[in-house]
């Protein structure tokens, strides 16, 4: 049996891909359902810093975790 590391050469096994990528695309949906909730929390000073306003913030945050 041999050592072997996985890098970025490495290629997963088929099932192992598939489960990977499903894993990637959960988290991100997750990342986005966090950050649009926290949108929705933000005072007009905070939203102004980060250059939204009230009502983009809020269309934001009422789109579904899995729309972009």
């Amino acid at each position: 049996m041999s050592d072997q590391t996985l890098t970025a050469q490495t290629a997963l096994p088929p099932m192992a891909a598939v489960v990977f990528a499903l894993a990637v695309v959960v988290l991100r949906w997750e990342q986005r359902q966090q950050t649009r909730r926290a949108l929705n929390h933000l005072d007009g000073r905070l939203l102004t810093d980060i250059g939204l306003t009230a009502q983009g913030a809020s269309l934001e945050g009422k789109k579904p975790f899995w729309q972009r």
